[in-house]
């Protein structure tokens, strides 16, 4: 007689568990990134590098650059981007999502607050506290390229790669500059790179395992068709319906936005006064007002959806608004992830990529100086505290949200004296 086979009940909820605990940890470190990484995109990367990379060895700094320039190719908020990917990386799907949901919940929620309660970030210290915590951005982003170039660009071809994405990042401000230096490069990587021999340090510290499976590919195509069908459908919709103040039309205002966007929160910022204030939506008082307060919370720039929706449909105007300036980047970075993931397994693709790692560092350098160092280092005083604040987190090695806690101590203090 035939036995059934057994159930072990046990073993699935040592996976579940296992799994759980994962998604929590993502969570709970995106979520210190989400209330700690002020500065910008070009800030983030170095906070995500200093934690993820540095700290808890999520992943490579070829396997982070990589997605850095994946990010550059896809329209969207690239920080936010590049944290989903690093959290799909990590587990899968869920691993994403709880990724973004710790980085980008803070700010969210604090400029949903500030359009509910106009009044209440009056503070006399918070040009200075904006100030230090710019300063802080500094030291972050500087350490993490002192990093990220010893290891992507240890030979004179690759550091040649980098001035030259330096030199003409610098001198083309143009929002698709960073895509023709990324194309340019990774043709010349496929052709001219060798790719046999592996970058990667053999006294390195060992990465993690990813406890996930690969992304389903069902999964992609199904996210990049959603997309297309929104990004069409949604106007087409508005259209018909011609109110503009309807829940549909404000979705579709933010949803193209966020589809549209080369270049991060600097670009998508004026596109949205574009959007909504020649259109009475929102005051243009009003809309300075969120502007200044996007700057001086952490996290990604366009959360500031969260703050224009809110104003105008209060709470669920707000949740909506950051669902739908998210959601385009979201559905490319899932569509896209799995396939970049096999291309990078080909000896060709290594060495274009080895390349365009080598252009990041240099668009980095190119972002670090321009808009982080121009519109943050006015004086001798600047200088020394970004120092100190470098030497802080470099040499004696303190987390980032120390830094930020001394860089703001030091940004109030120095206000208050002017």
């Amino acid at each position: 007689m035939l036995t059934p086979p057994q159930y072990d009940s046990t073993q699935t909820h040592s996976k579940f568990g296992s799994k759980f605990r994962m998604l929590w940890e993502i969570f709970l470190v995106s979520l210190k990134l989400g209330l700690t990484s002020f500065g910008g995109p070009s800030a983030h990367l170095g906070y995500f590098h200093e934690v993820y990379v540095r700290r808890h060895r999520w992943l490579s700094e070829k396997a982070y650059a990589d997605l850095i320039a994946l990010a550059q190719f896809l329209p969207g908020p690239s920080s936010s981007q590049i944290g989903l990917g690093i959290g799909m990386t990590r587990g899968g799907l869920l691993g994403g999502i709880a990724a973004f949901l710790g980085f980008t919940l803070p700010s969210v929620i604090l400029l949903m607050l500030f359009a509910l309660s106009l009044t209440a970030f009056e503070l006399p210290f918070l040009s200075g506290l904006i100030h230090g915590l710019k300063l802080v951005a500094i030291a972050i982003v500087l350490h993490a390229l002192s990093g990220m170039a010893k290891t992507l660009t240890p030979d004179n071809t690759r550091r040649g790669i980098a001035l030259f994405a330096l030199i003409v990042a610098l001198l083309w401000h143009h929002a698709l500059a960073q895509v023709v230096i990324i194309v340019l490069t990774a043709l010349y990587g496929l052709f001219f790179c060798n790719a046999d021999h592996s970058d990667e340090r053999d006294n390195a510290p060992p990465i993690k395992q990813p406890l996930n499976q690969p992304l389903n590919k069902s999964i992609a195509y199904g996210a990049l068709v959603l997309f297309i069908i929104l990004l069409v459908g949604l106007p087409v919709l508005s259209y018909f319906i011609d109110n503009p103040q309807s829940g549909v039309t404000l979705f579709e205002k933010f949803y193209r936005s966020g589809a549209l966007v080369f270049g991060g929160g600097h670009v998508v910022l004026p596109l949205l006064e574009q959007e909504f204030v020649p259109t009475g939506l929102i005051a243009h008082e009003t809309f300075i007002a969120g502007y200044g307060a996007t700057q001086a919370v952490p996290g990604p720039l366009f959360t500031f959806a969260a703050f224009i929706g809110t104003d105008i449909g209060g709470i669920l105007g707000g949740i909506m608004a950051t669902i739908a300036i998210f959601l385009p980047g979201f559905l490319l970075m899932v569509g896209v992830m799995p396939f970049w993931e096999s291309l990078r397994r080909y000896r060709k693709a290594r060495g274009a990529l080895m390349a365009v790692n080598a252009a990041v560092v240099g668009l980095l350098c190119a972002a670090f100086y321009t808009p982080l160092w121009t519109s943050t280092i006015h004086s001798s005083k600047d200088l020394s505290i970004a120092a100190l604040l470098f030497a802080l987190i470099a040499f004696w090695r303190l987390p980032p949200w120390s830094i930020v806690c001394i860089g703001a101590t030091f940004g109030i203090l120095s206000g208050s004296v002017m």
